[in-house]
């Protein structure tokens, strides 16, 4: 179990014994709920976070996804490509990586990454939009570079689109 951070702490420090706040509005208070989307804090990216997820989990997430995309291949032999590729849409990396999150780090923590992983999929309906409507007529290079800019522009407006609206 690691220590709390102090930007896992919600604003005005932590709440009184018995976790709950005075303050009325409409905040969650105490337990382990996920914090509403604009809460005020920045996103950030810290590559130095990498190194304290220890290598077991590193090895359990590759070899749960790793699983799930041989099982899709199996599934592909045995019954088509179109049923095969059903399981290939499946998130086998977010299963494995929430759940141990959520042990480590908090159920807080693991609300946040499925917050993200949630915009990140929605982005990816723009993408295979995208590749529908012009992998067949553009070089596939292009095609693949518009629709992951899509993909990127598309989730980072939704979560700024949600964070504006629960402000």
């Amino acid at each position: 179990m690691s220590a709390r951070r102090d930007e896992d702490r919600p604003p005005g420090g932590d709440p009184p014994p018995g976790g709950k706040r005075s303050s009325g509005g409409n905040r969650p208070s105490g337990g382990n709920r996920p914090p509403a989307y604009g809460d005020g804090r920045k996103v950030r990216l810290r590559l130095s976070e990498l190194r304290r997820t220890p290598r077991r989990d590193w090895a359990l997430r590759f070899a749960f996804g790793a699983g799930v995309s041989a099982l899709a291949g199996v599934v592909s032999v045995l019954a088509g490509p179109r049923a095969g590729g059903l399981f290939l849409a499946f998130p086998a990396i977010l299963l494995a990586s929430v759940t141990l999150v959520a042990k480590e780090e908090g159920d807080r923590q693991a609300g946040q990454d499925v917050g993200g992983a949630t915009f990140g999929a929605l982005g990816l309906i723009g993408f295979a939009v995208v590749v529908a409507f012009t992998a067949t007529v553009w070089p596939l290079w292009l095609s693949l570079a518009l629709a992951t800019l899509t993909w990127a522009a598309l989730s980072l407006a939704l979560y700024a689109a949600l964070t504006r609206l629960c402000r």
